[in-house]
């Protein structure tokens, strides 16, 4: 995931990236795995109208939980509905453009629609259903909880702050959907998984797509 060699790149549009260098080589690795795992558990889970063993008792005590955490577990769902993304979308691109750097903006906006557009793809292909007949894996949700998580650490250039942030944000909405009765627990791990693998790959293809738009407009062209 490193730039194109022979491209002639704007120093003050490459000085902040969507996908800091150093992050290219571990999370090229955290999301093949992450690819792998989401297609595996896909097959494994594919037709299924009830939850794996593993999910069955997470899912009895969740549930059982009352107030408040009804009410908790509603507030982080709704960030995933469309009007709850679209305002966490909107805060988010336009502190990045307060901040300069259009490429988290950019990234925001990428890096969550395909997370979301990839598991709204797999569902109807993997078909395990929950609530008779609503198609859970996997959790979407989920994938845009993680996805935003990730666009705000890397854009903070930290990568144990990104490992810390993504796994709690995904945990926190796992935790809703699973305590709402949206999702098995193995479908928020797909989410995750879907997150993981589809989010630094596009923020490569905005570093990418920007370096030889600046390359243009500064009269460079690629070797």
């Amino acid at each position: 995931m490193n730039d194109s060699p022979g491209v002639r790149i704007d120093p003050e549009v490459s000085r902040v990236r969507a996908l800091p260098g150093r992050f290219g080589p571990p999370l090229a690795v955290v999301s093949v795995v992450a690819a792998i795992a989401l297609v595996v558990l896909g097959i494994l889970f594919a037709g299924q109208s009830e939850g794996a063993p593993v999910d069955v008792g997470i899912r009895a005590y969740l549930r059982s939980l009352q107030q408040p955490w009804h009410q908790i577990a509603l507030v982080i769902d709704w960030t995933g509905e469309p009007v709850g993304y679209t305002v966490v979308l909107a805060i988010f691109v336009l502190v990045f453009l307060r901040k300069g750097n259009r490429r988290a903006a950019v990234l925001a906006v990428a890096g969550t629609a395909t997370a979301v557009a990839l598991t709204t793809g797999m569902k109807p292909l993997v078909g395990r259903t929950i609530n008779d007949g609503f198609l859970s894996y996997p959790s979407g949700h989920t994938a845009t909880a993680t996805a935003f998580a990730l666009v705000a650490t890397l854009a903070a250039g930290r990568l144990w702050l990104t490992a810390v942030v993504t796994v709690l944000a995904a945990a926190a909405m796992a935790w809703a959907q699973v305590l709402l009765n949206a999702h098995y627990p193995t479908d928020t791990f797909g989410g995750f998984c879907a997150a993981l693998a589809i989010v630094p790959a596009v923020a490569w293809v905005v570093d990418a797509a920007l370096d030889r738009l600046s390359a243009r407009r500064s009269g460079g062209t690629p070797a």
